[in-house]
């Protein structure tokens, strides 16, 4: 029988480990590395090394590796055996605090933005004692940062690290401010992860599935998402074993998967787990996503995890739940039950408004990618547009606060800011509001534009940072007066509050983000509307964000200029891939399915015509025709995609400048033809039976699992 607490973490060096494994006084030197960021020292990382590795070799492990995060967006590891050759020819099994410590893999094949030059092959990845070593398979995992010879950030977990101290210190600075001492603030996160499956047959039908994650062709069947019958519907039973197995995977890995259940679009699912800290928490997701892909596989199914696998159905998001804790487990973002707490929070929420609305353009450029282009502002997903939701209750007391009112509710009238009868707020004193990109959900920020695919690391290191630069410019304005008496304290904030929400309450909105509107409204505000990756980029290279990334020490410049020209060659690369496949899909595959059914016709049209019939009259005729006339429009779209293609692939892509401009020749033209040519082929895909459209339907596909 299996039993749950006994195997949850069961794979994971954790804090009971350690405790067991090490020494005392090891284990107290390691914590301090762990809490308070403090040195580690050679001998502590020697002992942690031998007890590492006793651990691994006892649940089964014969290698280890520094798993790291590269540019990619997945994770990376190269692995070597605990082995060390004996004389005699005998080996023991050996693994040292240096080995632990410091690794060496081949930088040169990584993206780097020009960072490192191919034969500069030197990197170095570095032990994140703050996120659990794990064993997957037989190997023992070890979370590490990844950098180059000369010390540039060559991962997504570095920079986030830097993110979250910075963040830590000036949020430390306003808890003093209001009398609080804390060892560490760290941000925490939750992440939805919403996903598809189907039968693993149906990938392998489909060179589309097979080599991009989504139909790049496919017209709607009869039945979609509209009876809404799927969503938290009964869960088929073969899912349900995949999600047993899949949690239990989970579970194992200290993961804490907590909710499962069905999603809008038929064959969609969610995974939720409990919040952890937000550096684990990456960790743990690019490890769901893995083994969600290596589960479905034992299941015979195939996890799609594209932001938009089907056209005219939901496409799949991962809901960035957001908040602050203290070291002693208070969450900030709690409005708590005292006015003095009640103050505190206001000022933090007042903070999260003003950096989203500064950095708002960074926000969505976070989140963009060429799978994300398709799902933002699809009546699916929240729009391109950022904008925060409140709901009413906090709306009203921030926007009297900002006008100098009073603020009354339910009868009782409640005074200025850091006065004793501030009112306490309630959580969830409003509806959630689903269209909306940033959305306080009680007791959190809900940022739900992120795509399924990607990192969370990118939009969490963009609003850790923007959040600390806020708090540094509050704490800056309020030292002083907090220093003269907790009189002109309270003054001064209810001021820095009052001005500020003056100055960003533009950014929040809490009607209906799919109304059109809204789009106008927006515009009116102020507010951008960046709907596409080529349009966000230039934000994140921007004079702003140098100055915010480069003064907290997030990023240097070279190091945010390279991930700038990652970002925009993983975009039209993405795109390349799929014209390309969808041009031999259309050469190799559709083309000989439209050929064979006109020869059919064909066949049949001079048999009538030989029996003195006018086949000119004939439905056959007619189809024909019809057939005929989208062979020939795809034909001519597919010359111009092809003939677009080439020409972006012979643009040049030396420089940041040139590197845009292919991305931006991709997106206004070759996907733009993609566009067109898949509209005549589902057109085509409607008229054409069954038996010669040889590729499975969207029917067959997305009810493919029973």
């Amino acid at each position: 029988m299996y039993d749950l607490p006994e195997e949850y973490g069961s794979l994971v060096f954790n804090d009971s480990v350690m405790k067991e494994k090490l020494p005392k006084d090891i284990y107290k030197e390691l914590q301090k590395t762990i809490k308070a960021g403090d040195e580690l020292d050679i001998n502590v990382a020697n002992a942690v090394a031998h007890a590492m590795r006793e651990w691994a070799v006892e649940k089964g492990a014969t290698h280890f590796t520094h798993w790291f995060q590269p540019m990619t967006g997945i994770t990376a590891e190269k692995h070597d055996s605990f082995i060390s050759p004996e004389p005699g020819g005998k080996v023991i099994m050996k693994f040292s605090g240096k080995e632990l410590v410091k690794g060496e893999p081949d930088a040169s094949s990584f993206p780097s933005g020009g960072l490192r030059a191919t034969f500069e092959a030197r990197g170095y990845t570095a032990w994140d004692p703050t996120s659990y070593a794990f064993i997957k398979g037989n190997t023992l995992c070890i979370p590490t940062a990844f950098c180059s010879y000369s010390g540039e950030a060559l991962d997504k977990k570095t920079p986030l690290l830097r993110s979250m101290e910075a963040l830590d210190k000036q949020a430390k600075r306003i808890l003093k401010l209001f009398g609080q001492e804390t060892n560490r603030v760290t941000t925490t996160l939750g992440c939805e992860q919403e996903y598809f499956l189907i039968d693993k047959e149906m990938l392998e039908e489909r060179p589309d599935l097979l080599f991009t994650g989504r139909t790049l062709f496919g017209a709607m069947p009869p039945k979609g998402q509209e009876m809404d019958d799927h969503y938290f519907g009964r869960i088929k039973q073969r899912v349900q074993d995949y999600m047993n197995d899949l949690n239990k995977e989970l579970w194992a890995l200290g993961i804490p998967a907590k909710t499962e259940h069905n999603e809008v679009a038929p064959g969609q699912h969610e995974l939720a787990p409990v919040f952890e800290s937000s550096n684990i928490a990456v960790d743990h997701n690019q490890l769901t996503m893995e083994m969600m892909k290596r589960v479905a596989k034992r299941h015979n199914l195939v996890c799609l995890l594209h932001e938009k696998p089907f056209e005219g159905i939901n496409g799949s998001g991962k809901h960035n739940n957001w908040s602050l804790s203290t070291s002693e487990g208070e969450n900030l973002l709690e409005p708590g039950d005292t006015p003095s707490h009640n103050a505190r929070f206001l000022l933090f929420v007042t903070a999260v408004i003003k950096a989203v609305d500064e950095y708002q353009g960074l926000m969505r450029m976070s989140v963009a990618s060429a799978g994300n282009d398709h799902r933002l502002g699809a009546n699916e997903a929240p729009p391109a547009i950022v904008s925060i939701f409140l709901g009413d209750e906090l709306t009203s007391v921030l926007n009297d606060i900002a006008e100098g009112k009073e603020h009354e509710d339910r009868g009782k009238t409640y005074m200025k800011i850091g006065a004793s009868v501030l009112p306490p707020l309630s959580k969830d004193t409003t509806d959630r509001n689903r269209t909306s990109p940033f959305a306080f959900t009680g007791n959190k920020f809900e940022f739900r534009m992120v795509g399924s695919e990607l990192s969370v690391s990118g939009p969490n290191i963009v609003l850790n940072t923007a959040v600390a630069s806020v708090l540094d410019e509050f704490a800056d304005y309020l030292e002083g007066p907090a220093a003269e008496s907790e009189e002109a304290f309270n003054e001064a904030m209810a001021e820095l509050i009052r001005k500020t929400m003056k100055e960003h309450s533009r950014i929040i909105f809490n009607g209906n983000g799919y109304d059109d509107s809204w789009i106008a409204e927006a515009e009116k505000r102020g507010l951008l509307n960046l709907k596409s990756l080529v349009d966000a980029m230039p934000q994140y290279i921007s004079d702003k964000a140098v100055a915010l990334f480069t003064k907290y020490g997030v990023y240097s410049e070279s190091e945010l200029k390279a991930r700038y020209e990652i970002k925009l060659e993983n975009y039209y690369k993405t795109i390349n891939i799929e014209a390309m496949t969808m041009i031999e899909m259309a050469k190799r595959g559709i083309t000989s399915f439209i050929l064979d059914f006109e020869d059919e016709l064909t066949d049949i049209l001079t048999k009538k015509q030989t029996l003195g019939m006018d086949v000119t009259k004939t439905s056959e005729y007619a189809l024909l025709t019809k057939v005929s006339d989208g062979a020939s429009d795809m034909e001519v779209e597919l010359a111009k995609l092809e003939s677009d293609v080439a020409e972006a692939q012979a643009m040049p892509a030396d420089t940041s400048e040139e590197v845009y401009e292919v991305a931006k020749d991709y997106r206004e033209k070759v996907f733009e033809d993609m566009e067109d040519l898949r509209k005549t082929v589902d057109s085509l895909e409607t008229i054409i039976p069954r038996e010669y459209w040889k590729y499975p339907s969207y029917g067959e596909i997305i009810y493919s699992v029973h």
